[in-house]
């Protein structure tokens, strides 16, 4: 295992299209559109829409930065190069800290489909075991290269997807079930008195289900890996997101239609209520296999991402410099893929991750702002576009950040003052030798 061999470009448009979509799709569908739903009710579509029009200014920040700096790292490195070296150490710190939460939490959701029983009992701790072999066995994937992770992310997303295309054919063409009436509490009148509260409620929702968008930042941390950078990383981004956000309205319509919104927003498992509905107790096997595709799916690349950012900030001594060993047989970071992967254990095996959405998205959003700010900053513009839509995203994203759950917001400032405090002592440690 060599310490300075780079990462080779192997990886064309369909593939990075691909990575987007396997990223993206699984947090989605299986964990944000209950939690989002619960906190906007009928405006839960308004709430999809701004998630939607956010993921999208970041999507062009985030395609404006890597065709400029194609390598490795994401944010991180756009932050660091346009905006300073604190700046880039802010976002790749929310985007360590958000996507080891995520993947936790999608790990976790796997295991609570397949494991029977797993929301209480003993069983608790066997689905903990499975979850955390899933991170191991999908860590054991990445490190046999790139090219391995876009053929395992096919075999996954496909089948995903035409799940994903048969509920939302069924729940749009069958008649509606009868609901029975609606759920004061979500949406009405009755639970929003004011205009600020509906507000407050669609916000929230944005930013949960803004969770479900953020894959794409995947394709930026590729930027050493992929082919004509400055052509397709753009490309990548806009056409994943796109896919992903068509997918989410007509499945969001498909389950409101379906469930009503007082069923989605009780439901931690919407998909598998909605077959249920649709085509029977005998059928939710299908959603069970979907879950788990989409969610290992979603690590699949997840992990893969978090390694190439420590890489990225290793290298520049924000991380243990170890960190940036590059395998010369596989290109991959494998002393970051493997370190990823034992934290997003630990994790597992120490937090109840089922929480952790809102510590995700919170990273997230910070990464992001980041980014937009450093898109604004550019002389060379790939990708054009006014900087307004830069300090519009970059406002967006704090606003999202914001009004997430107190606790999310409370336990990730925390998270963020020990990640500043950490390099400012590292700081002035190099500056006394």
């Amino acid at each position: 295992m060599g310490d300075h061999a780079g990462l080779q470009r192997r990886l064309g448009l369909p593939g990075a299209v691909v990575i987007g979509i396997g990223s993206m799709v699984g947090a989605g569908v299986f964990t944000a559109l209950g939690l989002a739903a619960a906190r906007a009710g009928t405006l839960l579509l308004i709430a999809l829409a701004l998630a939607g029009v956010v993921a999208w200014i970041n999507a062009l920040s985030t395609a404006q930065l890597a065709a400029v700096h194609p390598t490795s790292g994401g944010a991180y490195t756009f932050g660091r190069r346009q905006l300073g070296e604190w700046a880039g150490f802010l976002a790749g710190w929310g985007f360590v800290t958000g996507k080891s939460a995520s993947i936790a939490a999608m790990a976790y959701t796997f295991a609570l489909y397949v494991v029977p029983g797993a929301e209480s009992g003993a069983a608790t701790w066997t689905a903990r075991w499975v979850a955390a072999a899933a991170v191991v066995l999908l860590t054991g994937m990445n490190l046999l290269g790139i090219t391995r992770t876009v053929q395992a992310t096919v075999a996954i997303v496909v089948p995903v997807v035409l799940i994903l295309g048969l509920v939302i054919v069924a729940g749009l063409v069958f008649p509606a079930p009868d609901a029975g009436p609606a759920d004061p509490a979500l949406g009405s009148p009755g639970a929003h008195p004011e205009v600020w509260g509906a507000l407050w409620g669609v916000l929230q929702g944005a930013g949960l289900l803004f969770f479900a968008f953020a894959g794409y930042a995947r394709i930026a941390t590729l930027g050493e890996e992929v082919r004509s950078p400055r052509r397709t990383i753009p490309r990548a981004v806009f056409g994943a997101l796109a896919f992903t956000l068509v997918v989410y309205v007509l499945l969001t319509t498909a389950l409101q239609r379906t469930l009503g919104t007082a069923g989605l927003a009780g439901s931690t498992a919407p998909v598998r209520d909605a077959v249920s509905v649709l085509f029977g107790e005998g059928w939710i096997w299908l959603a069970v296999l979907g879950a788990a595709l989409a969610s290992l799916g979603s690590m699949l690349n997840l992990v893969a991402g978090l390694s190439r950012t420590g890489l990225a900030m290793a290298r520049e001594g924000d991380l243990p410099r170890p960190l940036a060993a590059v395998s010369p047989r596989t290109s991959v970071p494998w002393v970051a893929q493997v370190v990823a992967g034992a934290v997003v254990v630990a994790l597992i095996l120490t937090a109840d991750v089922m929480t952790v959405v809102g510590f995700s998205s919170f990273g997230v959003l910070v990464y992001y702002a980041v980014a937009n700010l450093a898109a604004f900053t550019l002389t060379e513009r790939v990708v054009r576009a006014p900087r307004w839509l830069n300090v519009a995203g970059a406002l967006l994203c704090v606003v999202l950040a914001a009004t997430l759950p107190w606790v999310s917001v409370l336990v990730m400032l925390g998270v963020f003052a020990v990640g500043l405090a950490g390099r400012a002592v590292v700081v002035w440690r190099r500056a006394r030798r």
